[in-house]
C-alpha cells in the first residue's frame, strides 16, 4: 500500500484550512504553503510541508472535485430522464452504475491504487451500497404496488357509489353494467 501523503497525515484543523486556503482564488499555492508551514509551527510541528506536496494534493483535490461533478450531472440527467420512469428502469441504472463501480474498483487494484489491505474495506463499503441499493429498490417497488392498492380500492369505491346512485334513480341493470364497464375502462386506461 502507498504511503499517506504528508499532507493526508496532517491534523484535521490543518488540512480543513489549506483547504479553505486552496478554494480562495486570492491566495496562491505558494501563499497557502506558507501559511500552513506557519500554523504548523505554531503546533509544534518539526518538518515542514513542500509546496510541491501542497501543489500534488491541491491536484488531487481538483480531480476528485471534477469527478464528483461530472458523476452529480450525470444523475441528474438520469434522474430527470428516469423520473417518471417505472421503477424497474431505475433500479437497472443503479445496478449498471454498481457494476461499472466494481470494474473501476478492479482497475485501480490492477493499477496498484488499491492493495490487499485497502481492499477488504473497499469490497465491504460496496457490499453496503449494493445492499442499500437492493433495500431502497425493494421499499420503491413496494410504495408503487401500494399506490396501485390504494388507487384500485378508491376506483371500486367510486364504481359502488356510481352504481347506488344509478340505482336509486332508476338506471336499469344493462345500463348499471354498462356505465361500470365505461367507469373501470376510463380508470385502467
Amino acid at each position: 500500500m502507498s504511503r499517506p501523503s504528508t499532507i493526508d497525515q496532517l491534523p484535521a484543523q490543518a488540512r480543513e484550512a489549506l483547504h479553505t486556503w486552496l478554494r480562495d482564488p486570492g491566495i496562491t499555492q505558494t501563499e497557502a504553503t506558507e501559511r500552513l508551514n506557519a500554523l504548523l509551527a505554531d503546533v509544534g510541528a518539526d518538518q515542514p510541508i513542500s509546496r510541491h506536496a501542497v501543489n500534488r494534493y491541491d491536484l488531487k483535490m481538483r480531480d476528485v472535485g471534477q469527478r464528483l461533478q461530472q458523476s452529480r450531472a450525470v444523475a441528474e440527467v438520469w434522474i430527470a430522464k428516469l423520473g417518471a420512469a417505472p421503477q424497474g428502469k431505475l433500479g437497472h441504472l443503479v445496478n449498471e452504475m454498481l457494476r461499472t463501480l466494481a470494474f473501476d474498483l478492479t482497475l485501480k487494484l490492477q493499477e496498484g491504487e488499491l492493495t490487499a489491505e485497502s481492499l477488504p474495506a473497499v469490497i465491504d463499503q460496496l457490499k453496503h451500497l449494493s445492499l442499500s441499493v437492493a433495500r431502497l429498490e425493494r421499499a420503491a417497488s413496494e410504495n408503487v404496488k401500494r399506490e396501485q392498492e390504494i388507487r384500485r380500492q378508491a376506483a371500486q369505491e367510486a364504481v359502488d357509489a356510481g352504481t347506488a346512485a344509478a340505482r336509486k334513480a332508476g338506471v336499469s341493470a344493462d345500463g348499471i353494467q354498462a356505465m361500470r364497464a365505461a367507469i373501470l375502462e376510463g380508470l385502467s386506461g
